[in-house]
């Protein structure tokens, strides 16, 4: 697993399914190596590592630290190649593995690492970077992105431009890659849409059925009032300012807000007059349980192109309907389940919630809908099986046999 981000040097959802991937893996008899960046992760930390996590037996993690720290990751950028850290990348990728797995590779190395390493080559989209300088398709950091302007966003964004875009570089490393793995349906035509013409597979996300278990007790999630809940991270895509606004005014239920994030101090001061707003920053992963199950519905309000929402399987796992904006792969995996309900508008938000705070037994059916959809379609068996299967196809076609 070649990653920029990998627990607990993380942010978001991408490196949270590395860690489960490659542990599922692990526990399952594969060894598995890790190779991550400290030095991204410490230029761009904004607090400590979060939390504690444990990995299985038959798991290696090789943490790329160096005297250069944040010029590292900066040269990866700018250069789109390990640069720096290319002897250490090197020092682990030279070796016979079956299968070398792709995630986040922006600040490892950029286009350039995708030529390191023997085996079977995979590259799952976790972000749309192969197609966006800023990951995300969200332009001029104001609106979804449907028309590139790359440069004057880039620009915009406060960020050096990328040189090694306007070359072959990316093309050429990308025809290293055996497979791309795609979380959604939305995120692989949006890579087509954009030029992209190597070979994608859809592969959803999952979360492991031991998030389906009763909420520890003692996680503290008592609330005086009802509640809707939010958890990500404080980003202006993500669209929390948005919830802000719905919320003011709004006398029936309050928001929890769980997460954090370079917008939060913004966020916070939006929400000083609104007291039935609530930010919980940092919640650690065995507290959240309880938020989930306690909650009316979870809220995904992102106005940006999600690529697939872990969030709410987070949701349906305690049997907590979601809400979610009609945007990028967020209604995928509620018209899919059928546990929640989509909205367009502010009007039809409070329309959504309304229905579901006055209906207790609408709340239950739509949860238990995500709920058993969680476990069919997006727990760890169906996943590593399509997994196994994918790379079992690439093997043979390459003339190798399948282990």
């Amino acid at each position: 697993m070649v990653t920029t981000f990998y627990p607990p040097y993380h942010f978001g959802g991408d490196a949270m399914h590395v860690y489960r991937l490659t542990n599922e893996l692990a526990r399952r008899g594969h060894d598995v190596t890790v190779l991550h960046s400290v030095d991204a992760y410490d230029a761009l930390r904004d607090g400590g590592s979060r939390g504690e996590f444990t990995d299985e037996p038959g798991v290696t993690v090789h943490r790329l630290r160096s005297r250069a720290a944040g010029l590292a990751p900066l040269a990866s950028y700018l250069t789109g190649r390990p640069a720096l850290q290319s002897r250490a990348i090197d020092a682990v990728l030279d070796r016979d593995f079956d299968v070398v797995h792709f995630h986040n590779i922006s600040l490892m190395g950029g286009p350039g690492i995708l030529t390191r390493g023997r085996g079977i080559k995979l590259y799952t989209m976790h972000e749309h970077w192969l197609v966006c300088p800023m990951h995300v398709l969200w332009k001029y950091d104001r609106e979804p992105c449907h028309e590139p302007d790359c440069l004057r966003c880039t620009l915009t964004f406060r960020r050096p431009p990328q040189l090694w875009r306007y070359g072959d570089l990316l093309d050429r490393a990308v025809r290293e890659v055996d497979l791309f793995l795609s979380p959604s349906r939305f995120t692989l035509e949006a890579h087509r849409d954009r030029g992209f013409d190597g070979p994608i597979r859809h592969l959803p996300y999952f979360l492991p059925s031991s998030f389906g278990r009763t909420p520890d007790p003692s996680a503290k999630a008592d609330r005086t009032r009802p509640y809707f809940l939010y958890v990500g991270r404080l980003e202006k895509l993500k669209g929390v300012q948005r919830l802000i606004e719905r919320f003011r005014g709004y006398e029936h239920a309050d928001l929890l807000v769980a997460g954090d994030g370079s917008f939060g101090r913004e966020l916070r001061r939006q929400a000083a007059d609104v007291p039935n707003v609530h930010f919980l920053g940092h919640v650690e992963p065995p507290e959240l349980p309880a938020l989930y199950a306690n909650a009316i519905a979870l809220i995904v309000p992102s106005v940006g192109f999600e690529v697939f929402g872990i969030v709410i399987l987070e949701a349906f796992a305690q049997r907590t309907p979601v809400i979610v904006n009609d945007l990028g792969a967020l209604p995928e995996v509620v018209e899919e389940s059928g546990g929640g309900l989509v909205y367009r508008t502010q009007e039809e938000l409070l329309d959504a919630m309304e229905a579901l705070r006055v209906d207790p037994a609408r709340r239950s059916e739509l949860g238990g809908r995500g709920h058993a959809a969680w476990r069919a379609h997006w727990s760890e068996d169906p996943h590593i099986d399509a997994y196994g299967e994918a790379i079992e196809e690439l093997l043979e076609q390459a003339g190798g046999k399948p282990r």
